[in-house]
């Protein structure tokens, strides 16, 4: 069995589904999954008043370990998001899940699969968000950044062992799954451009000084009344929203279309995850039109005959 995090995403395939915790996606095809377990998120967002997002992950960490003695001897691996759940509204997490995580999967026996498809490359600064908690997990998923977006590419890392144990002269024992396009050499050098990018060009030291001037930028915006849990890691920022509007998502989304920016809310958490090569003059741009926005829908809310529901 597997463990994986409430509100967890991971994919669209039967075997990814199975240990996403997202209704809209999984629940359709929820005769076809295996069950699997969940334990608590470490959202930092949970800290009790007088509590750090290092505490909220020292209880969610309890929990899992509870789980982990439940069903000793059933689980296989435990499948987490590092440091961003991003489907989930960006929760953002201390690295203190991650290193504690690891010495539960060494103390359990059971391996532990980092999925940083979406935080893999730099977004949460360091080149892997698990970086950043000093360990290392036994399989590694990546996709999106490898290839800067440019053409469709993921692959799965593992360590040694576990790659030896699929490694042998008779084909029963070798791992023989694979797909039409697999190695597909222009994605493969659109990835080989991306490394050399990164080696190259300091990308990382790079978004550092970029994500502080974004921060200053960012002021105004995050002490309008109607923002709260404003958090940023890397080049990642989110906030939520408090608003009465039920079409929030839909509403600021085609706001922000109409001001030239592409914006997607998941809810009514609004978020940027922007290109690394965005500008500074781009940066206010989307700073601008997403306050400008913010207040359109706020006094539309105002005028609104009622009708509309609190989001959740």
């Amino acid at each position: 069995r597997f463990i994986s995090l409430e509100n967890s995403y991971h994919g669209e395939t039967v075997g990814a589904l199975a240990v996403t915790d997202v209704p809209l996606f999984s629940s359709t095809y929820a005769g076809l999954l295996k069950p699997g377990l969940r334990a608590p998120s470490p959202d930092a967002r949970r800290a009790l008043p007088g509590e750090s997002a290092a505490d909220a992950a020292r209880k969610a960490i309890q929990a899992l370990e509870n789980l982990l003695t439940k069903h000793a001897g059933e689980v296989a691996a435990v499948i987490v998001e590092p440091l961003v759940q991003g489907a989930a509204g960006m929760v953002m997490y201390d690295p203190l899940y991650l290193s504690e995580l690891r010495r539960l999967c060494d103390q359990y026996q059971v391996h532990l699969i980092a999925d940083e498809i979406a935080v893999g490359f730099g977004r949460t600064g360091s080149l892997f968000a698990y970086q950043q908690a000093d360990i290392t997990p036994d399989f590694l998923c990546l996709s999106k950044g490898i290839t800067g977006g440019f053409l469709p590419l993921s692959c799965v890392l593992t360590s040694s062992p576990i790659y030896q144990a699929f490694y042998h002269d008779d084909v029963t024992r070798g791992f023989l799954h694979s797909h039409s396009y697999t190695g597909n050499a222009l994605a493969c050098a659109a990835a080989l451009a991306v490394l050399d990018i990164f080696a190259e060009e300091d990308v990382l030291a790079a978004n550092a000084d970029k994500a502080q001037r974004f921060n200053s930028m960012m002021t105004d915006l995050q002490a309008r009344p109607d923002v709260r849990n404003f958090r940023h890691k890397g080049m990642i920022w989110a906030f939520e929203v408090d608003t009465s509007r039920a079409d929030f998502a839909q509403a600021c989304f085609a706001a922000m279309l109409r001001r030239s920016c592409l914006l997607r809310p998941i809810g009514n958490t609004v978020y940027f995850m922007p290109p690394y090569m965005i500008t500074d003059e781009e940066m206010a741009f989307l700073i601008a039109a997403t306050a400008a926005t913010l207040e359109e829908l706020a006094r539309a809310s105002n005028t609104a005959d009622g009708q509309s529901i609190a989001l959740p």
